[in-house]
């Protein structure tokens, strides 16, 4: 056998458990805390008094307007110097949070802003009040016009996780970069690790495929494509 591939199946079990413990947990818990950070943040922007909106809006031009790795160091390594001590986790997972919920606060802001005027009126008409209207008839419209974008940010995330590992975080591409340091064999450890990625990425993008082919059939758009 040749002595990259058995390399490559010798480590491939450290670098799942790493994907496993860290990857996927982080990802998942970022995207859930920061969607609901960007639903929170794109409902001021459309619906709050100036002030509070001015506020998100500089929230979400701070966050965009920097780089994710900028962003986690200032998180890990910046604020200690102000007496704030955090695990290499949980910074990833504020800085994963609060970069998601900018970015997610924008496209829900899009989409539930495309809602049609009449869809407002037409709750209104049957007794709705705000909140029922949007739980009952904007959000479901809204949300399924969001899932390509917010598939898309998802698989997005699930790659930038890697930058945790400049934190310290011993997700999947650390532990490359630890068997690595032992083997000095970064070439085939490297493209090990992008490997495994892009079969994530793939699966993932299968499953996004599947959800809008679904979303597509209820709400009709396939008949009016055929």
């Amino acid at each position: 056998m040749p002595h990259w591939l058995t390399l490559m199946l010798e480590s491939l079990p450290s670098l799942l458990w790493a994907g496993l413990i860290f990857t996927i947990p982080l990802t998942l818990l970022s995207f859930v805390l920061g969607l609901t950070v960007g639903l929170i943040a794109a409902l001021i922007r459309l619906f709050a008094p100036g002030p509070l909106a001015a506020i998100i809006k500089f929230y979400v031009w701070i966050i965009r307007g920097t780089p994710l790795l900028v962003q986690l160091f200032l998180i890990f390594y910046g604020l200690p110097s102000v007496g704030i001590v955090l695990d290499a986790f949980t910074a990833a997972l504020i800085g994963f949070t609060l970069n998601i919920g900018a970015y997610t606060s924008e496209i829900l802001r899009a989409v539930i802003s495309s809602v049609p005027k009449g869809q407002w009126e037409a709750a209104y008409s049957i007794g709705m009040s705000w909140s029922q209207a949007m739980r009952r008839t904007i959000l479901p419209q809204a949300s399924r016009v969001a899932v390509p974008p917010l598939s898309n940010t998802f698989i997005s995330l699930v790659k930038d996780t890697s930058l945790a590992a400049a934190i310290t975080v011993p997700e999947l591409f650390q532990a490359a970069q630890r068997i690595v340091a032992t083997t000095y064999e970064p070439l085939i450890l490297y493209v090990e690790a992008a490997l495994i990625y892009l079969v994530l990425s793939s699966v993932l993008s299968s499953l996004q495929a599947r959800l809008e082919h679904r979303l597509n059939r209820y709400g009709g758009f396939l008949e009016a494509r055929s």
